[in-house]
């Protein structure tokens, strides 16, 4: 049986990988699109600096943890609105990056400080 330290390495390793993931599909898309998107390439980028702040020894994000996971699913369910709202639903790779952020939620919401 795990215990909780392991679980919460486990949950901590999953949103690092699928965070990775979603920003570097993100950022892909302007190589797939030929042309810089901007949107594509701030998303890809907020997944990062989000990771940072979770993950890094911040000051300011060490002493707000609560906030920067709260602000890390905010912005992962935007990110999905916004998909539903305004993408591509034809490509595989928009459904997949789906898949992968409400799963990155779903680690997140088990990340409690």
């Amino acid at each position: 049986m795990q215990t909780n330290s392991e679980n919460l390495a486990g949950a901590r390793l999953g949103i690092l990988i699928l965070a990775m993931i979603t920003a570097l599909i993100h950022l892909s898309l302007n190589f797939v699109q030929g042309s810089l998107d901007v949107m594509f390439t701030l998303n890809g980028l907020g997944y990062l600096v989000l990771l940072a702040a979770l993950f890094l020894n911040l000051p300011l994000a060490r002493e707000n943890r609560r906030w920067v996971r709260l602000g890390f699913i905010g912005f992962t369910v935007v990110t999905i609105i916004a998909w539903v709202l305004l993408g591509d639903k034809g490509g595989w790779l928009g459904w997949l990056d789906k898949i992968v952020e409400v799963a990155l939620i779903a680690l997140l919401l088990r990340l409690r400080p």
